[in-house]
């Protein structure tokens, strides 16, 4: 068979479900088979033929117990539908429901019998039937049963909203959430997101905007054109063997940087000026952002340079996004963008400009503050806590580029908190002259101020490239020959700049960023979460130039965390107020998973001893049965403290556990396979299948040193509770199939009040050895569905 006549095999979105399910060596084996399948269906061993009374479906041999069934698209294009033992194949062949979605024009195939199982005991939740007709004297009778879901809709409706015409009359009769989840579960994915938004209360005509029209076809859809619609981008399917293999042997990163239809268009939208995309943890910001590039980049054509700039705070998240970025669009994408985490760009520019001549060493906030402890104490200062101070030089002076005592008279300490008078500002001006001469005679500077210098570089760069057009609109093009010929060729840095994780980045970032891009169509483009904020850093984004009014956009669907893990995350954060980056404030409702598994465990431990035992049998016990399986499985242990990581991972290599220390970097390599331990700042931007959060005691989670500002600063402590609550938040949604939250003496105050209750539940289930809970998560925020 020559190259053109090859087969294409390719696997429909949402049918890894059933696939994962499969055994090891099945599932090895179906690796095999498609790529023998893709050099020649003909081959004797395969027995490929098309099944009696269905002109599109065929059956392939994978093993001598498994048979696939493949949905012909047209010429030599098939989708792999399902596999099934040899004796079943035809007792399954009427579940099965395929066709070509009216509104968007998705090659959509589901199973109808597992939509309806997955809703709840044969019988309930079946639409009623018409009711005979009522003699006119008689009252209407009332309603019998619960209220559907969804009654203020109607089939049409749902119909010109997307719903797959199969599934119209079994969602109409839905009357509880959870058996919503389970019929979206096995529905075509835009049928899922359609229902979902409508059972969160968002109305026709809002999800008619927001998730039907940016996907439906822009042409007429011919509903007998199989192939036109396989190459729609509403149809999923995976296009390579690389593709498949992941999903059987990798399936913690399958579809890792596929984009959804949904979020197409946040990508591919014309933005006049900065826009933002927000969302919980899993829902594909970071994929949104990288597609972004990706689309910035083609625009623009191709080229030398580094038009685009890609940046976040972490440096191991930098890592990841050009890794990331390399598997989407190869060396060629990669060598048009300038991929770096904010910090060493800042750096990069100070070098540039020569500020760094005397080679001074940047430290971190912690070091800092003892310089400012170490200085309080030698002047006998007692009216000023270091952490405040710090606090105040980093947010307010140089937050806002403040070079003299007047111009700190003069700026805004909203949210500050604490109230200084003009007396008392002096004050702390000149204690802060104090700290940064301290530090200059050492050598040293905070990252702050690194970034506060490369600010103060580009927007002096800027104003000279606004200068020069100035000039130019004044004397057209005579100005060339009169003006300084090293002003004249200057240009902004970059066409185009992307930011993911935004929230963790400090005003002085933004100013850079800010100077670095014309102020133009598409210029700033950044993804992020007030919700997993856990550094501190609080901006408004419209006070330093990025405009995002008009221009913001929420993800709400998570693709990683199960329901039940979500319901727990989120009653982790409380009731609290979360701002949105610029004056606003930012909510995660509608916030959702259509993932199941088990609910998160709790343990409580007498002693911190008790509790690292408890957690190595509970590591070595996922391991065993990961083993036992056939199978690798992700397995991480976050904690308060760094002393707390050592001897997590002392008592796991005492039990037989392969253990790694996370550092700065992320993940050792090599060290894939091993436990990972470390601070619950580590985990940022990493997932794992299997979650264990350890050490949530009161007095660590929060830390006993929050309560001081109790009541003195009413605001601080406020947001250092928020912290805790964002830092623990973060850790807990790292999971994707098991969550372990554990303690030892009092459980903190960020645990549900019936902890202890929860912890003798879970012991119960784990000595009954009782099969995963699917109930509805332990928590449930107002406005949630989970």
């Amino acid at each position: 068979m020559s190259v053109q006549d090859k087969a294409t095999l390719r696997l429909l979105d949402k049918a890894d479900k059933e696939i994962r399910k499969l055994p090891r060596n099945v599932k090895g084996a179906l690796y095999d088979f498609q790529y023998r399948f893709r050099e020649n269906p003909d081959t004797p061993g395969l027995r490929f033929k098309p099944l009696k009374g269905h002109d599109r479906l065929f059956s392939a041999r994978v093993t001598d117990d498994y048979r696939a069934i493949l949905f012909h698209v047209g010429g030599q294009d098939y989708l792999l539908v399902a596999l099934r033992p040899r004796g079943q194949v035809y007792d399954h062949l009427e579940r099965f429901r395929f066709g070509i979605n009216q509104v968007t024009g998705a090659l959509e195939i589901f199973d109808l019998v597992a939509s309806a199982e997955a809703t709840g005991p044969a019988g309930a939740d079946t639409p009623p039937a018409e009711p005979a007709p009522e003699p006119v004297a008689e009252p209407e009778p009332e309603p019998a049963g619960p209220r559907p879901l969804l009654a203020d809709y109607t089939a049409d409706q749902l119909r010109d909203l997307g719903v797959a015409d199969g599934l119209v009359s079994l969602a109409l009769s839905i009357t509880t959430e959870s058996r919503l989840l389970g019929l979206v579960e096995y529905a075509p994915r835009h049928t899922e997101e359609v229902l979902l938004a409508l059972a969160d209360g968002r109305g026709y005509d809002e999800v008619m905007d927001e998730v039907t029209r940016p996907v439906a076809a822009a042409e007429p859809v011919d509903t007998t054109d199989y192939l036109a619609a396989l190459a729609r981008p509403a149809t999923r399917v995976t296009t390579s063997d690389t593709d498949l293999q992941v999903v059987l042997e990798d399936d913690f990163a399958a579809w890792k940087v596929f984009l959804h239809p949904t979020q197409r268009r946040l990508v591919h939208r014309a933005y006049k000026g900065p826009a933002r995309v927000s969302g919980g943890p899993g829902t594909g910001k970071t994929i949104v952002a990288l597609h972004r590039v990706k689309y910035l980049v083609d625009r623009l054509g191709p080229g030398f340079t580094k038009p685009v700039l890609l940046t976040t705070f972490n440096k191991n998240l930098a890592a990841d996004l050009r890794a990331r970025l390399l598997d989407l669009g190869g060396q060629q994408l990669l060598d048009r963008v300038d991929v770096v985490n904010i910090d060493a760009l800042a750096s990069r520019i100070v070098s540039e400009t020569g500020q760094d001549r005397r080679r001074r060493r940047t430290v971190g906030d912690h070091q800092v503050i003892r310089e400012w402890r170490d200085m309080l104490l030698e002047l006998g200062e007692q009216d000023w806590d270091a952490e405040f101070l710090h606090a105040e030089w980093s947010e307010v002076i140089l937050g806002q580029g403040v070079r003299t005592r007047a111009e700190y008279f003069r700026a805004r300490r909203a949210g500050r908190g604490q109230r200084v008078s003009r007396a008392q500002r002096a004050e702390i001006w000149q204690l802060v002259e104090r700290l940064t001469m301290r530090l200059q005679d050492k050598g040293l500077w905070t990252f702050r101020q690194v970034a506060e210098a490369a600010a103060q570089a580009e927007s002096g760069r800027a104003a000279k490239i606004a200068e020069n057009r100035r000039r130019e609109a004044e004397h057209g093009g005579q100005m060339l020959h009169r003006m300084d010929q090293s002003h004249a060729s200057l240009r902004f840095r970059y066409e185009h700049v992307v930011v993911d994780e935004a929230q963790d980045l400090n005003p002085a970032h933004w100013t850079l960023l800010r100077a670095m891009v014309d102020h133009t169509d598409d210029d700033i483009f950044l993804v992020g979460d007030t919700h997993q904020r856990i550094y501190g850093n609080r901006v408004s984004l419209g006070s330093l130039g990025v405009n995002i009014v008009g221009r913001s956009s929420r993800l709400t669907l998570s693709y990683r965390t199960t329901r039940e893990i979500l319901g727990s995350a989120l009653g982790l954060l409380g009731e609290e107020t979360w701002d949105d980056l610029d004056e606003g404030t930012d909510t995660l409702r509608g916030y959702r998973s259509v993932l199941r598994g088990p609910r998160p465990d709790f343990h409580g431990a007498a002693t911190w001893e008790g509790e690292t035992a408890a957690l190595a049998t509970r590591v070595g016990a996922l391991k065993e049965r990961a083993q036992r399986d056939g199978r690798a499985a992700s397995i991480a242990v976050a904690v308060p403290t760094r002393g707390m990581v050592g001897e997590v991972e002392r008592e796991l290599v005492r039990a037989g556990v392969r253990a790694v220390s996370l550092g700065s970097d992320g993940p050792p390599k090599g060290h894939e396979e091993s436990v990972h331990v470390g601070t619950l700042h580590r985990f940022k931007g990493l997932e794992y299948q299997h979650m264990v959060v350890a050490g949530l005691t009161e007095g660590l989670v929060p830390n006993a040193g929050v309560e001081r500002y109790k009541d003195t600063d009413a605001t601080r402590y406020g947001r250092e509770l928020q912290q805790a609550r964002s830092l623990l938040f973060v850790a807990a949604t790292r999971a994707r199939d098991s969550l372990l939250l554990s303690w030892h003496g009092e459980p903190s105050r960020f645990l549900p009040p019936n902890a202890a209750e929860l912890a003798a539940r879970s012991a119960r289930r784990a000595a009954e050895e009782e099969a995963p809970d699917l109930g509805d998560g332990l928590f449930k925020p107002p406005g949630a569905l989970l």
